[in-house]
């Protein structure tokens, strides 16, 4: 451990981490209690499009993949609006296509020699400086909007008719929702991977769903699971040379597992 603490990669990692995780923690629980880990994963996987149509055109690959999720939740929100019956059905399609077109313009781009492993299941060497400064801000912006917000989130959580009812915006809220969905799965993306974000966003508030009464407090110890989640993830993968994305994942679902048999001891 020591070791990996003096080597700057393995430090951006441990920053990004904490950082990843605050976003995390704090969308993880909303997602959660407005159902929408099937909707968080189409948004995940077609933002694999917006990486594959990046590299063809020679564009950042964070703005690509920004673009694509943001696309993809746009039309996640509005189908689960205007065609609720069959939004499953619509939500499956967006999923395939997006991985569809990221898979045909990686294979377009004429020799292009970046991982695409590490979008899809994270690489501890894949975040820069650069990147920390990113996820910093984006953390003060959902943490911002989560505060200015927050009564009215509570309200479309637990009873979106009645949120209706009471003059709140609810289709523009759940739009928002899925928007920071979206953007905390593109700074997730470089060190947990596309396909297993969905996971880590899930894990920690189901964990804590028995032990806290309030979705704030959900938010707060989600954040602190996470951290820990992540950071010891980091050091397996760095200790046995494994992909970040599916070590950080297999540790939180050990914490998931103990956390769900504590209870059920404690009940006993």
């Amino acid at each position: 451990m020591l070791e990996a603490l003096q080597m700057p990669f393995f430090q951006h990692a441990l920053a990004a981490g904490v950082l990843i995780a605050i976003a995390i923690g704090l969308i993880g629980p909303l997602t959660m209690a407005n159902k929408m880990t099937f909707m968080s994963g189409g948004i995940a996987h077609a933002t694999y499009g917006g990486v594959g149509a990046a590299l063809f055109f020679g564009l950042s690959i964070a703005v690509g993949a920004a673009i694509a999720a943001i696309v993809s939740a746009g039309m996640i929100s509005y189908i689960s609006y205007r065609y609720a019956h069959r939004a499953d059905t619509a939500i499956g399609i967006v999923w395939a296509v997006g991985m569809a077109i990221g898979v045909i313009f990686s294979d377009l781009t004429p020799g292009y020699n970046v991982d695409m492993m590490s979008f899809l299941f994270g690489s501890i060497l894949a975040v820069s400086g650069e990147d920390l400064w990113l996820m910093a801000f984006f953390d003060i912006a959902v943490a911002v909007l989560i505060w200015y917000f927050y009564y009215d989130f509570v309200a479309l959580s637990f009873d979106p008719v009645f949120a209706k009812l009471q003059g709140i915006n609810t289709a523009l809220l759940h739009m928002l929702l899925l928007v920071l969905v979206a953007l905390t799965v593109v700074i997730a993306m470089r060190l947990v991977g596309l396909i297993l974000v969905i996971a880590l966003l899930t894990m920690p508030s189901f964990s804590l769903e028995k032990y806290v009464r309030s979705l704030g407090g959900m938010m707060l110890f989600s954040v602190i699971l996470s951290i820990v989640y992540i950071l010891c993830g980091l050091f397996v993968a760095y200790t046995f040379d494994l992909s970040s994305g599916a070590s950080v994942i297999v540790v939180a679902a050990f914490g998931t597992i103990a956390l769900f048999l504590f209870k059920k001891v404690d009940k006993k």
